[in-house]
């Protein structure tokens, strides 16, 4: 490392990425979509691999083409719009969907091509999917490492999961279990800065990233914190570790084994430390304040 690389505790505030870095979503996700899988011979023998690289496709269309979406409902449609590919692959006909009695067809992207004003509601299977956040599991190191890291910093979070749905994570971050909380209130080590309902706009548009740094400058609660002692925490470079970087904010890769998601294949992530585990920058912080 350089030697006018700052120390890790040089900064103040810890902003951080929660599905992928402090939550398996992927596991997550898998899991959740397993039942889907098994429907259709196309996907039935799927690996991990194969089922999260065309679930994040569909993902990242949405997102882009629907940045008013909660992301439950995200999660709901990339569920419709992969059941309909997989129907499609099997030369199975395509469900349709009924509002006001009329049909909706969706294209690949997901978007509508009923003229119905009204949205088609979707099925029960899909918004299961669109809630099976709060099932998501934590990593077993999250809860620890981030009581451990509230004693030297202010710790935030910008997530692209809408406020309800980060609540049930909120508490198991917070109490160390699984919860069952609708809304979760302090004490907890965390402040949620922003979400998608807040920022209007999915990462990694840098829209969500400048409006953390502006809140955290202005935010007495935060000691109007300058962006050069603000510490970006994530696993993902697509969606935080590069558009951090590029806007001059330092960060942190926690390198998740075995993650397939949030990544450009061939191309290194932007980071300025690196560790295995949240445990292990736990460690390291410790170590620089001893």
């Amino acid at each position: 490392m350089p030697r006018d690389t700052p120390k890790l505790t040089d900064f103040k505030v810890l902003v951080f990425d929660v599905y992928a870095t402090l939550v398996d979503w992927e596991k997550g996700i898998y899991e959740n979509l397993r039942p889907l899988l098994s429907k259709y011979p196309v996907s039935s023998h799927w690996s991990r691999r194969q089922t999260l690289e065309a679930y994040q496709a569909v993902e990242l269309d949405l997102q882009a083409k629907n940045p008013q979406l909660l992301y439950c409902d995200i999660l709901a449609k990339t569920h419709e719009v992969m059941e309909e590919r997989l129907r499609a692959a099997s030369g199975i006909p395509i469900e349709t969907s009924t509002s006001n009695g009329g049909p909706a067809l969706f294209d690949s992207s997901g978007a509508s091509t009923s003229n119905q004003s009204t949205p088609a509601p979707l099925a029960d299977k899909h918004v299961r999917f669109g809630e099976s956040i709060k099932d998501w599991p934590v990593f077993p190191d999250s809860s620890a490492a981030l009581h451990e890291l509230s004693k030297y910093y202010k710790l935030v979070v910008l997530s692209n999961v809408d406020r309800k749905s980060f609540a049930y994570t909120l508490a198991e971050l917070s109490e160390g279990e699984p919860s069952t909380a609708e809304v979760y209130s302090p004490p907890n080590p965390i402040q949620t800065i922003g979400s998608l309902t807040d920022v209007g706009s999915y990462k990694p548009d840098l829209n969500g990233f400048k409006v953390a740094l502006d809140v955290i400058q202005k935010d007495p609660a935060l000691n109007n914190t300058p962006k050069d002692q603000v510490l970006w925490v994530a696993q993902s470079d697509v969606g935080d570790l590069n558009p951090a970087s590029q806007l001059g904010i330092a960060t942190v890769f926690i390198d998740r084994k075995d993650a397939r998601m949030g990544f450009i294949s061939g191309k290194d992530p932007s980071y300025t430390w690196k560790f295995d585990t949240l445990a292990e920058m736990v460690e390291a912080v410790a170590k620089e304040t001893n």
